[in-house]
């Protein structure tokens, strides 16, 4: 035999061997697909600001997951990834980006910002996942509280982790209840289903609970299309009111502040969301003692927890513009990790049945979910504008000086009301 031959067939063998061996090394290290999120938000237009914070707070969240190894399946971890899609502040362009997150191959859908949009949604995700299985999504709603999405709306498809405006409301009348000055009321809010829910269960709790209180004005006004609220300031201060209660967000409710003030408006605010996105700054000293907030979580709540959980944030978005953070944002990706764990699945229709049971704490804040409705229940916080280094009053509002104490807590079991819903499950 030719041993340089043999020499030169055998190094092509191996060589050859090797070729094919390679496919196969490259298959076994390819990453684990990650889990795709769609945020459907207003990233333009009049509420582009609030989709920018809702952005981050779950980047923060996602960020958290999968620095810890993402999440735990049989086959292998899998990271989260957090894809965004602007809605434009339209329904129908929010129904266009859900088509294009579900062709990307995103089956979670999160969204908020506008209850019309999550009602929209809603019909949508379910027609969907009745229409092709292969395709189904689950729809994770973070701040849409029009109270019907899941009362007589409610939907298998659909968890809203924050608290609906009928419970936020009552929290509020647990402050106006032991406001014994307060005789006169001016309603207002923007014209679309979770404003007119706003006015229509305020008037009925005060009617409740304050019937010697007066409502002196009652009026809805256009959706992100107001630029001058002064002719409302105007109204506002005819009227006689002592207090103004609004379910508005963001510019929305900024500009109605900022009119109130420079009109000479001296009564209180009692707000949703009056706490940030530039309503502090907007209101200055005149909100001192007179704008009142209510949320799920406050940074100025008053525990060492607390305390790391808002400085942790602020670490990771040290601008004071980006300074809103939601504490229900981070306990809802806990909640989806928690219920994709424990289903060894992402598909839609387990994680689903997982949610429904959904029990999670972080930083101290617990909350879980009714099975009933998809309802989350957690406690809720009441607070009071004040300046910065006032008692109880740690930490500021987007390096406003102006801060929120809080004044009212409501335990879940009282931050709880009842359902009408009818769950139909697959």
């Amino acid at each position: 035999m030719n041993p340089p031959f043999n020499l030169r067939r055998e190094a092509l063998k191996f060589a050859v061997l090797a070729l094919c061996a390679k496919p196969f090394a490259a298959l076994a290290q390819t990453p684990p697909a990650p889990i795709r999120l769609a945020l459907i938000e207003s990233m333009s237009g009049p509420f582009a600001n609030t989709g920018e914070a809702v952005f981050r707070n779950l980047l923060w969240a996602v960020e958290r997951v999968n620095a810890r190894g993402g999440v735990k399946l049989a086959g292998g971890a899998r990271p989260l990834q957090l894809d965004r899609y602007d809605s434009k502040g339209q329904n129908e362009e929010a129904l266009s980006a859900l088509r294009a997150a579900l062709d990307d191959g995103a089956r979670i859908v999160l969204q908020g910002n506008s209850s019309a949009t999550a009602a929209a949604l809603v019909d949508a995700i379910d027609k969907n996942n009745e229409r092709d299985p292969s395709r189904r999504a689950i729809f994770l709603n973070y701040a849409a509280v029009d109270p019907s999405l899941t009362n007589e709306r409610c939907s298998f498809w659909h968890f809203r982790f924050d608290a609906h405006a009928d419970m936020r409301m009552a929290a509020l009348m647990d402050v106006v209840r032991d406001d014994a000055a307060l005789k006169r009321v001016y309603l207002i809010g923007q014209d679309y289903s979770f404003g007119q829910a706003v006015l229509r269960e305020a008037r009925r709790q005060l009617g409740a609970q304050r019937p010697d209180v007066e409502i002196v004005g009652d009026e809805l006004h256009p959706m992100g299309k107001v630029k001058d609220f002064a002719p409302y300031a105007t109204k506002i201060i005819a009227s006689g009111a002592q207090a103004v209660v609004t379910g508005n967000w963001g510019n929305d409710l900024t500009l109605l502040v900022k009119a109130a003030r420079e009109a000479g408006f001296n009564g209180s605010f009692y707000t949703f969301y009056g706490n940030a996105l530039g309503a502090p700054a907007a209101i200055g000293d005149a909100g001192i003692g007179r704008v009142v907030a209510v949320a799920d979580w406050l940074p100025n709540v008053q525990t060492a927890q607390s305390e790391a959980f808002y400085r942790a944030f602020r670490t990771r978005f040290p601008k004071p513009a980006d300074d809103y953070v939601h504490m229900r944002l981070q306990l809802m990706i806990e909640a989806l990790v928690q219920a994709i764990e424990r289903a060894g699945s992402a598909d839609a229709v387990p994680v689903a049945r997982a949610l429904e049971q959904a029990d999670v704490s972080l930083y101290g804040q617990r909350g879980r979910m009714r099975a009933a409705d998809h309802q989350f229940q957690q406690q809720l916080v009441v607070g009071v504008m004040d300046r910065q280094g006032k008692p109880g009053v740690q930490f500021d509002v987007e390096g406003s000086g102006y801060g929120f104490r809080v004044v009212k807590t409501i335990a879940p079991e009282r931050a709880e009301l009842p359902t009408s819903c009818k769950m139909k499950r697959p």
